[in-house]
């Protein structure tokens, strides 16, 4: 990974052991963040799946960190959940893991990774790559979470309805948010002269 290809990496100590420390910081704040933004929702009366502020989180985690320590914070914050902590939207405990949001929550691993090995390929630095970069991480949560629901509810037109259609209109704006906000990030770290440029 190119450590300092990604805003947090820019911050990133030199130091082999102030870095590991400062891995492990943004690893558990990442978490926590991902669960503040579940208790952020909108639960829908024909939905199992409520709107969330995960999935903007989790993109932006990984945009921001890169993508093994982005994905390491959704993996991290599953695990809190699964051992009962109340992180997820509904509460916690492996039953949650289980039910209807079970393969939302896988995806935050697999989307944070990918919106992460992109941002280190300075897909973050500009508006167009940004979108597309947060576009492919919604697509793998989308993909796990659809998926899951097709297990427990069976395939047809019912599951577009309840864990799809409802959440676009509201991805796409935290799309446009990322957008602004991730290349904005950037071009202000230049005018720092902050060493913005890969190894």
């Amino acid at each position: 990974m190119l450590v300092n290809a990604t805003i947090a990496g820019v911050f990133r100590p030199a130091k082999k052991a102030y870095a590991g420390f400062y891995d492990i910081v943004l690893i558990i704040g990442g978490s926590l963040l991902i669960a503040l933004c579940a208790q952020v929702k909108v639960p829908l009366p024909f939905s199992p799946v409520p709107i969330t502020g995960q999935t903007f989180a989790v993109l932006m985690i990984g945009a921001l960190l890169g993508s093994r320590r982005g994905s390491l914070c959704a993996l991290a914050y599953i695990i809190q959940g699964a051992a009962g902590l109340p992180v997820f939207a509904f509460g916690g405990g492996p039953a949650v893991l289980a039910g209807p949001t079970g393969g939302y929550l896988a995806g935050f691993v697999v989307g944070a990774y990918a919106t992460g090995a992109l941002a280190e390929k300075g897909w973050d630095r500009r508006v167009g790559t940004t979108i597309l970069a947060m576009v492919l991480g919604n697509i793998c949560i989308y993909t796990f979470g659809l998926v899951w629901l097709c297990f427990l509810m069976g395939i047809g037109k019912a599951i577009l309805v309840v864990g799809l259609y409802p959440f676009v209109v509201g991805d796409l704006l935290k799309i446009v948010l990322a957008a602004i906000a991730l290349p904005s990030a950037w071009k202000l770290l230049e005018k720092m002269n902050l060493p913005v440029k890969r190894d």
